[in-house]
C-alpha cells in the first residue's frame, strides 16, 4: 500500500512532465502542441488540486488543529497557480513566444516551492493522521492515468 506523501509526490512528478512539453512546444513556437498540453496539464492539476482540497486538506485540518495555517496557505497558492495556467494558456492561445516562456518561469518557481512546501510538511502530516485515506487518494490519482 502507498502512503499519501509517495502517491502525491508521485503525481506532482508525472504534472512536472507534461509542464516540460508545454515549455519545449513554446520554446519551438509549436503551438498546437503548447496548447494541448496545457490543456492536459490544466486538467492534471485541477484533478491533483481536487483530491488535496476536497479530501486531505479537510482531513488534515480536522486531525491536526495546526494544519489550518498551511493549509490555507495551500488553498491560496492553488489559486495563484490556477490564474497563472489561465495566463500561460492566453499566451500559447496568441502566440506570444515571450509572454508564454517568461509566465512558464514565473509558473514553475511557484510550483517547485508549493510541491516543496506540501511534499516536506502536508504530506507527511497526512500520513501520519489521515492514513485511512490512502486507498482513496491512490484510487483518485490512479484513476486520471
Amino acid at each position: 500500500m502507498f502512503k499519501i506523501s509517495q502517491s502525491m509526490t508521485e503525481d506532482h512528478r508525472c504534472i512536472d512532465q507534461v509542464f516540460v512539453e508545454i515549455e519545449r512546444a513554446i520554446t519551438k513556437s509549436e503551438w498546437d502542441d503548447a496548447l494541448s498540453n496545457a490543456d492536459s496539464f490544466a486538467e492534471m492539476m485541477e484533478r491533483h488540486f481536487s483530491i488535496e482540497e476536497d479530501l486531505l486538506f479537510p482531513a488534515i485540518e480536522e486531525a491536526t488543529v495546526s494544519a489550518s495555517g498551511p493549509v490555507r496557505v495551500m488553498s491560496m497558492e492553488h489559486d495563484q497557480i490556477r490564474y497563472l495556467i489561465n495566463v500561460l494558456r492566453t499566451a500559447i492561445i496568441e502566440q506570444s513566444r515571450d509572454n508564454g516562456l517568461s509566465t512558464s518561469e514565473t509558473l514553475l518557481m511557484m510550483i517547485q516551492q508549493h510541491n516543496s512546501k506540501e511534499e516536506s510538511v502536508l504530506y507527511p502530516m497526512a500520513d501520519k493522521t489521515v492514513q485511512t485515506l490512502e486507498e482513496e487518494v491512490s484510487r483518485r490519482i490512479s484513476e486520471a492515468s
